[in-house]
């Protein structure tokens, strides 16, 4: 077992390391979405999501 860990350390500090990222983006944009932010900038006019995504 010490030789596999020792053989494949970077390659799962890097994955480690990527999942860490990815599920702090996901995070982020979870925290976003819940505080009624959102990312498309406004101009609902022709949205076909127009009106679902905004509060008003």
């Amino acid at each position: 077992m010490l030789e596999w860990l020792g053989a494949w350390w970077p390659t799962l500090l890097i994955c480690l390391g990527l999942a860490a990222l990815v599920s702090g983006i996901l995070w982020y944009l979870w925290r976003e979405r819940k505080q009624g932010k959102s990312s498309c900038g406004g101009g609902c006019a022709g949205c076909p999501m127009h009106g679902s995504c905004h509060k008003r």
